[in-house]
């Protein structure tokens, strides 16, 4: 099967990339990697009058520290943020995030930005991005805005970007002290969709304590999820007080809407949350304490 008729628009900047989303709105559809774009078109699943290409716009691409955020352009492959130096110095958890995404053809086309504009609910880097409180830049011709990761993923492949916006970048917080980070997910093969995953990111203070804690879920609902109730539940004590397993099921006890599919049942997916993020826990607590 192949994409019903489109028209094709490469603009060769932000701004005229802005300007072409504000003439067309919803009859367009931005097109960066395409890694998820592309198969739906073909499979016609989806279907758009015009494709803005935006892969070939120096300026959405490239990496940079500022300050205590490390900025990501939209237009960065997931390849070149899994091998820069300076994400895995200042972000960790993007660099132990990549090499669950997809396989290495998809790495190096598909973009950071484009991966949290599909918005998928067991896409590595949203979950990274909600764990550790990202911020989307979106601009369009109207003006520019910052989105917390919280309020961008609105619900399955749904996001808070308006019809004439243009996702530009992403800053995450670089977290310092003792940190641990660590990532871990089940799928039935490599390179498959997580049928349940998990994103951890903890920082202890000289005693051993817990003075930060946030823990980020993949397939576990119709968009990234927080497992708030771990969070709370372990600032402050004692890292080596809390289990595994305890901080495991902590984290989707409040979890209400837990699907259902082929992959598994509701009692399935839990039980594999649960695991994945005792996992990332264990993981992230040793090496913060190594720290």
């Amino acid at each position: 099967m192949k994409a019903a008729p489109f028209a094709y628009h490469r603009p060769a900047s932000v701004a005229e990339a802005l300007q072409a989303l504000a003439e067309m709105g919803d009859e367009a559809k931005v097109l960066a990697g395409g890694q998820s774009l592309i198969p739906l078109l073909a499979m016609r699943l989806t279907h758009f009058e015009n494709l803005v290409d935006i892969s070939r716009i120096p300026e959405l691409c490239g990496i940079d520290l500022d300050g205590d955020e490390l900025v990501v352009g939209a237009g960065t492959s997931h390849a070149l943020v899994g091998m820069d130096d300076e994400v895995a110095e200042s972000v960790p958890l993007l660099s132990l995030a990549t090499p669950h995404i997809g396989h290495f053809q998809i790495r190096n086309r598909g973009t950071l930005g484009g991966a949290l504009a599909h918005a998928d609910p067991a896409a590595e880097f949203a979950a990274v991005a909600l764990t550790l409180d990202a911020t989307i830049d979106a601009a369009s011709a109207r003006g520019d805005r910052r989105i917390p990761a919280a309020d961008f993923f609105t619900g399955l492949w749904e996001n808070a970007l308006a019809g004439d916006e243009l996702l530009c970048a992403v800053r995450f917080p670089v977290w310092s002290g003792r940190t641990g980070f660590a990532v871990r997910e089940f799928a039935r093969r490599h390179g498959d969709f997580a049928i349940a995953g998990a994103t951890v990111a903890v920082e202890i203070d000289a005693d051993d304590r817990v003075r930060r804690c946030a823990v980020g879920l993949l397939g576990l609902g119709s968009t990234p999820l927080r497992g708030t109730p771990a969070e709370r539940a372990v600032l402050g004590r004692p890292v080596t007080d809390i289990t595994a397993a305890e901080f495991g099921a902590l984290a989707l006890s409040e979890l209400l809407d837990i699907p259902a599919d082929r992959q598994g049942s509701v009692a399935y997916r839990t039980r594999v949350g649960s695991a994945m993020v005792a996992r990332a826990w264990a993981d992230a607590t040793e090496e913060a304490l190594d720290a």
